[in-house]
């Protein structure tokens, strides 16, 4: 392999045209151009230069060599400025976050890349476990959690709060207003929507706001879905109620069929942005970074 410096020295050489003053551009002695230009022939086993007092010619090879190696150089030169670039609104920025902060985010997001095209966001939903795990083994940049990480290898910061809700069908003609708490009853008649997290997140909401809740088994199960977008479609049609984090429910298309309630008792999760220990965040993952944490910390109207 060509030592990039020995090829510098022999590049500048062949433009100067005299070995003082190559050694004077190159901060070095008429020797020291020499034995680089000599220790580059040696490496390539061929003559570069035919010597005549202070005067050169280059040989086939060394003509065909500066060529190329001029090239070389250029390419090198362009990489090290590449690599040093650290631009804030150009390049990937993987992004990986639960269903329900996904949907609040995605729009967000696709706003961002419109306003700075050569920014490419890669946006994926994922389980708390698996959005830590991708941190840890450097598949993403930014990771945001409902849960506080444990892998070693992440750190992270709490950066807003997503209140849990109950939500119920909209009855035709049925007056239920959205300051009172649906009783107990209501809940047991209507049975329960599943979803991955929804022992979980019943078990937090109702707890706190109903002394009869002990666990999600006590209602009649009347549908699931693992589908973040899809949870709340059987509750609009009166099949059952769930309870969803806001953002999830604020996604919902058909609010005019859903009745959202904010219990007495209210019960919030705190969200987490997550990065890795040992990689500091390019400029560009900054920018979208800070773009979420605005949507995020944003007022909600279930706040």
């Amino acid at each position: 392999m060509i030592d990039p410096r020995l090829l510098k020295t022999f590049c500048t050489l062949v433009e100067v045209g005299h070995f003082t003053r190559t050694a004077e551009q190159l901060f070095m002695t008429q020797s020291g151009v020499s034995q680089q230009v000599r220790k580059l022939e040696d490496q390539l086993g061929t003559e570069l230069l035919i010597r005549d007092a202070r005067q050169f010619t280059l040989t086939d090879a060394g003509q065909r060599l500066y060529r190329q190696g001029k090239a070389l150089l250029a390419e090198l030169e362009q990489l090290a400025v590449s690599v040093a670039d650290d631009p804030a609104f150009e390049g990937e920025v993987r992004v990986m976050s639960p269903g329900s902060v996904g949907l609040k985010l995605y729009p967000q997001l696709l706003a961002l890349q419109s306003q700075y095209p050569a920014l490419t966001i890669d946006c994926r939903f994922a389980p708390n476990r698996d959005v830590e795990q991708a941190v840890a083994e450097r598949r993403i940049d930014l990771g945001f959690t409902s849960l506080a990480p444990q892998h070693e290898a992440v750190k992270s910061q709490p950066i807003a709060e997503e209140a849990l809700l109950l939500v119920l069908p909209k009855i035709p003609g049925a007056d239920m207003d959205q300051q009172r708490q649906p009783d107990w009853q209501t809940l047991l008649d209507l049975g329960f929507i599943a979803h991955p997290d929804a022992g979980h997140h019943a078990g937090l909401l109702l707890q706190a706001n109903y002394p009869e809740f002990e666990h999600i088994g006590q209602f009649a199960k009347r549908g699931f879905s693992n589908q973040i977008g899809l949870i709340l479609q059987p509750v609009s049609m009166g099949l059952g109620f769930t309870v969803l984090p806001s953002y999830a429910v604020e996604a919902f298309s058909e609010q005019d069929k859903i009745n959202v309630f904010a219990l007495p008792q209210p019960v919030s999760e705190t969200l987490y942005q997550i990065t890795h220990r040992q990689s500091p965040l390019p400029k560009r993952a900054e920018t979208v970074a800070a773009k979420i944490k605005q949507v995020l910390t944003a007022q909600s109207e279930w706040v």
